[in-house]
């Protein structure tokens, strides 16, 4: 909940129509790219579909919590990979109901307490995008820690 005093955070984007279902849109960042639809709806796929761009939205959303996240626990994570798979609706509004995240964290000596810890923050906490699809489907998720730190050597 927002102060009283403050000032809405506010992002912009435009999108302008090119031809059938294709569009260019862009950030109040100044980043652009294109979007279409699927051929059966008269795209020519010439970029990602609108809710492959919120999927894609929510993964990157909780990757940059969990990285800084770690970052400010001083862990040694040097990778992080968000895979998203999601369930749609069969019907109109086709709105997300089931989420599955699969978070893949690579560092020299991660602690699996703290990468789990920062996975649940994002998600319960910090990443606006889960929290909002939250309210219509269902988020799962897995944590796949890879240690970075050579194997000891066999005791003879």
């Amino acid at each position: 909940m927002l102060a009283s005093n403050a000032e809405p955070t506010k992002l912009r984007a435009t999108v302008k129509w090119i031809d059938g279902v294709s569009f260019v849109a862009e950030t109040g960042s100044g980043h652009a790219l294109v979007v279409d639809g699927a051929a059966e709806a008269g795209g020519r796929n010439l970029g990602p579909r609108p809710m492959e761009l919120v999927l894609a939205g929510t993964a990157a959303c909780t990757a940059f919590d969990v990285v800084w996240i770690l970052k400010k626990a001083r862990q040694p994570v040097s990778d992080c990979v968000v895979d998203a798979e999601a369930e749609r609706a069969p019907e109109d509004p086709k709105v997300f109901t089931r989420i599955h995240l699969r978070y893949r964290i690579r560092g020299n000596g991660l602690n699996q307490a703290q990468v789990e810890r920062a996975v649940k923050l994002s998600k319960e906490k910090y990443c606006s995008a889960t929290l909002m699809l939250a309210k219509t489907a269902e988020i799962t998720f897995e944590v796949a820690i890879e240690d970075l730190r050579p194997d000891p050597a066999p005791s003879a």
